[in-house]
């Protein structure tokens, strides 16, 4: 399973989140250790850590360039310029397909926000590369009517992210995607190298 999350990302269509009613196959290492590679494009190379998920949560990295010139974008089906912040889109697919997968398996569980990890280090030091690391607990609840499974994001570096924009467009889907239209969304998380991030949960309508 971690070569099938690994292989999606190399093409890079993790980078664009989706979701959607039905429940996901999940994608994600249930694996204890982490997956390393190095992947090298023309011009470009960065190494990332395959995320891991178990109960406990999901975590893992990318290191490499902050930004990639406008050329990749449409090639490696980037959101933006600034590759290093796509990892969090990857991250938050897998963390969903986390929680669908644990739900389903009558393991109830919901992201703890205030345990979330997130750091930056290299980032704005002069040399354009980043180490973005990535941790996402989870923490277990008493009934299935408690637990999550869906996850999304809105950020950005050194900017304020428009959660508003990402709010309306979950609460919008159609079909709808979210049960009650009731979103529960992170405070705003901060690195001091300028990443912000507001992290989003919810149960899906079908659940």
């Amino acid at each position: 399973m971690r070569f099938i999350c690994f292989l999606v990302l190399i093409i890079f269509s993790l980078f664009s989140y989706k979701d959607d009613n039905q429940a996901a196959t999940s994608a994600v290492s249930q694996e204890t250790s982490v997956h390393h590679d190095t992947i090298k494009i023309p011009e470009l190379k960065f190494h990332i850590d395959t995320p891991i998920c178990d109960e406990n949560g999901c975590r893992g990295s990318y290191s490499g360039p902050e930004f990639v010139d406008e050329k990749y974008v449409e090639s490696l089906h980037l959101t933006g310029t600034d590759i290093a912040h796509n990892f969090s889109n990857l991250m938050a697919r897998c963390v969903g397909e986390q929680l669908k997968s644990l739900y389903e398996k009558g393991v109830y569980v919901q992201v703890d926000f205030t345990k979330i990890v997130m750091t930056t280090e290299g980032m704005r030091d002069g040399d354009d590369s980043v180490n973005y690391y990535l941790k996402i607990p989870f923490k277990k609840v008493k009934n299935k009517s408690q637990a999550m499974t869906g996850f999304d994001h809105s950020g950005g570096w050194g900017h304020t992210p428009a959660i508003n924009e990402r709010k309306a467009k979950l609460l919008n889907a159609d079909p709808a995607i979210v049960k009650n239209k009731k979103l529960y969304v992170s405070p705003l998380k901060k690195t001091p190298e300028g990443l912000e991030e507001y992290w989003i949960q919810w149960k899906h309508t079908v659940y």
